[in-house]
Order: C-alpha cells, then sequence, then structure tokens
C-alpha cells in the first residue's frame, strides 16, 4: 500500500526494522511466555490505568485519506494507496496526576545505539512545544535484542537530537547515554508495562 504525507512525500516503514509499526506489524517479540510487540504491552498497560482510574492515555489515531481501494472479492476490500491528513505527531497522550502526558514508543534490534532515523522533524517540534507548555513527555524505547526498557525524557532526546549536525553531533544516542539518562523499567503483570512509575519520577524533578 502506498501512503503519503500531505505535502505528497512518500512514507516509507519498510527500510528500517527499527520503526515499531513495522515491527508490530511483521512481527511479534517474545518475552517470558507471552509474545507481544512493546506496542501491545503499552497498549494492555493503559487499558489497566484506564480501568483502575490510575491515568487516562490512549493511542493517537492515524489520520488517512483513502484514494484508492481495490476490490478482489466482494467481502474483501484492499486499500492500495493512501494520504495522511496531517504529519503524525506521537504515538500516545494522555492525562495523569493532573498533567498532560505524551509520548512515542520504539524499538530496535541494535545492542549498542537507537539510531535518529526512528525520529521525524515534525515529532521531535510536537515534543518540543509540549515539553514548553509543561507537559511530561517521553520516548519508550525497547532493546529487543537486550530486553531492556527504558523511558528517556524528551529534553534529553531534543538535546542530543539538535547537536546532531555539529562538530561533535552522532547521528544515534549509545545506549549507554540512554542508560545514564532514562528510567528502566520491567515488565510485570498487572500493569504489564509500569511506565508511569517513570513519569511519577519526572514529576517529581521537574
Amino acid at each position: 500500500m502506498s501512503i503519503k504525507y500531505p505535502d505528497g512525500s512518500s512514507y516509507n516503514n519498510e527500510n528500517s526494522s527499527d520503526r515499531l509499526n513495522n515491527s508490530t506489524s511483521n512481527k511479534e517479540t517474545i518475552f517470558g511466555d507471552r509474545g507481544m510487540t512493546l506496542e501491545q504491552e503499552i497498549n494492555q498497560s493503559n487499558i489497566y490505568y484506564r480501568t483502575h482510574d490510575i491515568a487516562v492515555i490512549y493511542k493517537k489515531p492515524i489520520p488517512l485519506q483513502i484514494v484508492k481501494v481495490d476490490y478482489p472479492k466482494r467481502s474483501k476490500a484492499v486499500i492500495r494507496e493512501a494520504y495522511f491528513r496531517q504529519p503524525s505527531t506521537t504515538d500516545y497522550n494522555g492525562i495523569y496526576r493532573g498533567k498532560y502526558i505524551d509520548f512515542e514508543a520504539k524499538e530496535t534490534r541494535h545492542k549498542t545505539m537507537f539510531p535518529f532515523t526512528n525520529f521525524h522533524e515534525h515529532q521531535i517540534e510536537h515534543l518540543r512545544k509540549c515539553l514548553k507548555l509543561g507537559g511530561i513527555c517521553f520516548v519508550i524505547i525497547r532493546f529487543v535484542t537486550l530486553n531492556e526498557y527504558y523511558v528517556l525524557p524528551a529534553s534529553v532526546l531534543i538535546k542530543h537530537w539538535d547537536l546532531q549536525n555539529t562538530k561533535d553531533g552522532k547521528k544515534s544516542l549509545s545506549h549507554q547515554l540512554i542508560v545514564e539518562n532514562a528510567y528502566s523499567i520491567e515488565p510485570s503483570f498487572n500493569p504489564t508495562l509500569p511506565y508511569l512509575s517513570a513519569c511519577d519520577k519526572m514529576m517529581s524533578t521537574s
């Protein structure tokens, strides 16, 4: 299926195994006895948080304009071409402890780094604006091969994103930098991924 941004440029998530949507649609990663992607773990956690009146956080819908549909069978329609009505921002948003929460979720199979190619400029700018207005913003990163989970404050991501084109800048975040600047979280039973514990720590230091 061909999907394009509002300016007509093509969206291609097939050239990077790091992108969450690609990993979610094409394969399952295994944790313990359950096979779940990062997205599934977060979605289940959000259900738990909402059910127990802890937080109201949802995955944002992707606004698509469908322009071409094939009907190979009467009972089945296949979307062949679609456009993003507007650039996507981040994966999730909601409210927790009276604060606006906004975050992205990403997986990578790299062991030593997290490439900036996982992000678009407009996503960084969205996080920057939310931070400016007092939101709690971050990225949940899963190192698939290492089976490690981190909540990285958006301020750290933005700082190094801005430095990437300078003399000493890099095109990725090193695993060591993430370990030193993020909050490590461990999968659990309920919630599946207790990422709000990291939010508590960010709120206490803000």
